[in-house]
């Protein structure tokens, strides 16, 4: 695999940050797909009644963007073989989500990257921490 300069994947390469807008529609969209109708992700008046500022995206919808971000950065989402993060804030109906990433370890004999990865708010919060990622390097 190479990076968007044509060098081979080095300990410190950067994913290029991925931004998305989260809607209220894409939210009610992720749970008519993914069948979990909580409340706090639908109804607004019930997630402000159990002291959120408003409905909160899926953490799973978030881990989708961030596996998106990795698989741009890899090529392809077959090269995606590993995905974790801590869930650590909530993201808003109407936030932008940012993706980033550092590569810190690459396992030339395995053919393996390993990334630190995490996701910021545009309100400046960390919404997705201590992140990993494991990607197979096209040889």
């Amino acid at each position: 695999m190479s990076t968007a300069a044509g060098s081979a994947v080095k300990v410190g390469d950067e994913l290029e940050p991925l931004t998305r807008v989260v809607s209220q529609e894409q939210i009610n969209a992720y749970a008519e797909a993914s069948g979990d109708f909580n409340p706090i992700h639908v109804d607004e008046e019930f997630a402000r009644s159990v002291g959120l500022p408003g409905t909160i995206a899926h953490g799973l919808l978030e881990l989708g963007i961030l596996a998106e971000a990795v698989a741009r950065w890899a090529g392809t989402s077959d090269a995606l073989l590993a995905l974790e993060c801590r869930f650590s804030k909530p993201l808003r109906a109407g936030d932008a989500i940012t993706c980033t990433g550092r590569v810190a370890a690459v396992d030339d004999a395995e053919g393996v990257a390993t990334l630190d990865v995490e996701a910021t708010s545009d309100r400046g919060e960390r919404v997705l921490t201590n992140g990993r990622a494991r990607v197979r390097l096209s040889r």
